[in-house]
């Protein structure tokens, strides 16, 4: 952790914008392209998704390759809890697609529905059919609805999740808003494995922010189906720091446990039948692969997806490749550096199979940086490796130390809006706010 720590600003964004990051050294020269028929498809236009496109288009400037991202612009949700406590505009979390239009890259704003393995063809909600040499899904997450009795997608309207950045994370915002000075806001935290684990204890820190400037009587309760979390104390020790006992951090041991939500009357039940009231709800449900995973027939009983870790070609599938959230990748967390990583391996086992050229061998990393307060930052890091049956081993890695003073903490801060920064300019290069 202290390489990272003792790099200036401009360093790290060096090391995160250029080939130091996971994977890229395989990625760093263009290879000599043999035909222009190649195709690639890739459905999703997230952290794996993006980046990939703009990885196999640089390694293979000839292939065919197009883009499905249903959203115009791609709100992350990396620092969308940043917007929640009015540290960033909306806008600071979008990027559009322009910049890899420019490369080449064909995007397609639509909805990808189907997948017909045999024919090597995607289906769209237009009706379009695409076909592909080599297909990469970046789908992400879908939610379970009603694995809590009494959350589905509707009542996701009145308690929202804002577990995919966009009009959730908005909707969530304007409740927050609206809540009375001394109102409570309630959290259900969902078990593992959920997309970004340190990410439901940085968005409480970052509406005790909010509160404590805005709302300074009021109350966060997280209800929790674990009894562990990432972090975990390095979080509490922040907690207590900057917001007294503004949080309450119930674990599954202690009954924690949702099983039951009224959206309309906002509030929920716990396992042993206790009810909590909340004047705002934020239900966190649990989660499943992006809904294409399924279609394509790449997930299996666990509702996620195997992959060959050496290339994150899918166990099931060939030439379907899949990385990010959606993917069974432990250790490596679903994250959105994650993806980014898995997303670069991939892409250079894509443009190695099309062009009859030897598999590299393949690293990752993960950093993970999270907000207690403005200039509180904590961060986890860590390097990953195939062992000798090509199973991923964590080699090495470490969180902030428990004992940091406040200078170290204000450091990671900063490093964690440059990582933000560079690793959105390494895949989007557009952030809406910029571009304006």
């Amino acid at each position: 952790m202290s390489k990272i720590h003792n790099l200036s600003r401009r360093q790290w964004l060096q090391r995160v914008g250029g080939t130091t990051l996971a994977g890229t050294v395989l990625l760093s020269v263009p290879a000599f392209a043999r035909s222009s028929q190649d195709k690639v498809v890739i459905v999703g236009g997230g952290f794996g998704g993006a980046t990939a496109a703009r990885y196999i288009k640089r390694r293979h400037p000839n292939a065919d390759v197009t883009l499905i991202e249903a959203n115009q612009n791609y709100h992350t949700c990396p620092f969308s809890n940043l917007y929640l406590a009015g540290l960033r505009d909306f806008d600071e979390i979008g990027h559009d697609f322009n910049d890899l239009k420019a490369q080449g890259i064909k995007v397609i704003h639509d909805f990808a529905t189907a997948v017909d393995a045999e024919k090597k063809q995607v289906r769209l909600e237009n009706g379009q059919t695409l076909s592909y040499d080599k297909l990469l899904l970046a789908p992400g997450v879908d939610f379970q609805w009603n694995a809590i009795e009494g959350y589905d997608e509707a009542a996701s309207q009145l308690a929202p999740h804002a577990w995919k950045a966009g009009p959730q994370t908005q909707l969530l915002k304007q409740q927050l808003e609206a809540m009375p000075d001394g109102g409570v806001f309630l959290m259900v935290a969902p078990e593992n494995p959920f997309r970004c684990p340190p990410g439901p204890y940085e968005r409480a820190s970052m509406v005790a922010h909010y509160l404590k400037h805005n709302k300074p009587n009021s109350k966060i309760l997280i209800l929790d189906a674990k009894d562990n979390f990432s972090k975990q104390g390095l979080f509490q020790q922040g907690w207590e720091q900057h917001y007294g006992d503004m949080i309450e951090w119930v674990p599954y041991s202690q009954d924690g446990k949702v099983v039951r939500v009224d959206a309309e009357k906002r509030q929920v039940e716990t396992e042993f039948g206790e009810i909590h009231h909340a004047d705002v709800l934020n239900v966190i449900p649990p989660q499943k692969a992006g809904s294409i995973a399924f279609q394509a027939g790449v997930t299996n009983d666990s509702g996620w997806v195997p992959v060959n870790s050496d290339t994150f070609e899918s166990t099931l599938v060939p030439d379907i490749y899949v990385v990010g959230d959606a993917t069974i990748a432990s250790p490596m967390p679903k994250s959105g550096f994650s993806a980014n990583a898995q997303a670069k391996v991939a892409a250079a086992a894509i443009v190695g199979s099309l062009l009859d050229q030897p598999l590299a061998e393949p690293y990752y990393a993960n950093t993970c940086y999270s907000l207690i307060a403005p200039e509180h930052g904590i961060s986890v890091a860590s390097a990953y490796a195939l062992d000798g049956e090509g199973k991923l081993v964590e080699t090495t890695g470490g969180v902030s130390p428990i004992d940091a003073d406040a200078h170290f903490r204000e450091l990671e801060a900063a490093y964690g809006a440059a990582w933000y920064d560079a690793i959105a300019n390494d895949i989007w290069n557009s952030p809406l706010a910029k571009a304006k």
